[in-house]
């Protein structure tokens, strides 16, 4: 492809120096095409992981901040399913935990569609809120923060097999906000795996057949993590090392006060538009990053955002 785009801007000087507008008319389509090409390549290089191109399992828990942070995760779901819907992707919460006064401790959700996991693979780690919250009676500044988890959706082509005689299953019925929705049977399923500890529920279905399933979605993927980060030290990528969701952790933040400016520091790319940013506008800063894995570049050594 280099060498095409040699040979081009070759016969481009030759064009203008002669004047030529069929030569002209023609180095338009060939350059066209050349970045047809070029873009495909590009793609190709950010989503040449194992499992790219496969959905994915969204994992959002709330850290240091109290009401603030389970209110802010609530944020960030919403910010998710709104990205989901611009791309077209269908969306389940397979689990959500609710906070104590507002919001959400944790909720996992399946994210469908090609490339799914590829994309929000670039969203795992630490987002930090600041804002004036608006459960401080005193209007006072916070600072608060959730954790991003991504898992590549496991299927039955996955060679991951589940020992149940490993494996406890546990009913109980689901929690809820109340009227309606909250399911009257113990529908909602907990998986416990002995060997690995793993812990994984579902309780968002009527039907307890419906959660054991999603559980078991969950499992396997957390288990197909654990055997990709036992085989190969390299495909660490697709978690990353266990962090905690507090101070000096955070790949991005996203301030509403004293100013408006949500930056990714990682790759320094920001904006001031953050009313677009939580409405599920956030391709630039996924994009970004991608391309900072896929060539290797170390970190933004940029300074936090506030």
């Amino acid at each position: 492809m280099l060498s095409r785009a040699d040979e081009l801007e070759t016969v481009l000087e030759l064009a203008d120096e002669s004047g030529d507008a069929d030569l002209a008319a023609e180095l338009d389509r060939t350059a066209a095409a050349l970045k047809v090409d070029f873009e495909r390549e590009r793609t190709a290089l950010l989503f040449s992981g194992e499992y790219d191109d496969r959905p994915a399992l969204l994992s959002i828990s709330a850290g240091a901040g109290g009401t603030e942070a389970t209110d802010w995760t609530e944020m960030l779901l919403r910010m998710y399913l709104r990205w989901a819907e611009r791309h077209r992707f269908p969306t389940s919460i397979i689990d959500a935990q609710e906070g104590e006064q507002a919001g959400l401790k944790s909720v996992t959700v399946a994210i469908n569609g090609r490339r799914a996991y590829g994309w929000l693979r670039a969203e795992r780690g630490v987002h930090r809120l600041v804002r004036i919250s608006p459960y401080d009676a005193q209007k006072r500044r916070q600072t608060t923060f959730a954790l991003v988890e991504v898992l590549p959706e496991a299927d039955d082509d996955v060679e991951i097999e589940l020992n149940w005689d490993e494996i406890r299953v546990d009913t109980y019925r689901s929690q809820g906000a109340g009227g309606q929705h909250v399911n009257k049977t113990d529908s909602a399923i907990r998986l416990t795996h002995f060997p690995s500890g793993i812990v994984v529920q579902s309780q968002n279905e009527r039907s307890q057949t419906q959660n054991k399933e999603n559980a078991i979605k969950v499992l396997k993927s957390r288990l197909l993590e654990r055997a990709l980060e036992e085989r190969e030290e390299a495909v660490r990528k697709l978690k990353g090392e266990h962090i905690e969701a507090g101070w000096g952790n955070q790949i991005r933040s996203y301030v509403l006060h004293p100013y408006q400016m949500v930056k990714d520091l990682r790759t320094a790319v920001e904006t001031s538009n953050t009313g677009a940013v939580l409405d599920g506008d956030i391709d630039v800063f996924m994009q970004a990053e991608l391309e900072r894995l896929a060539t290797g570049r170390p970190p933004s050594s940029d300074a936090d955002a506030g």
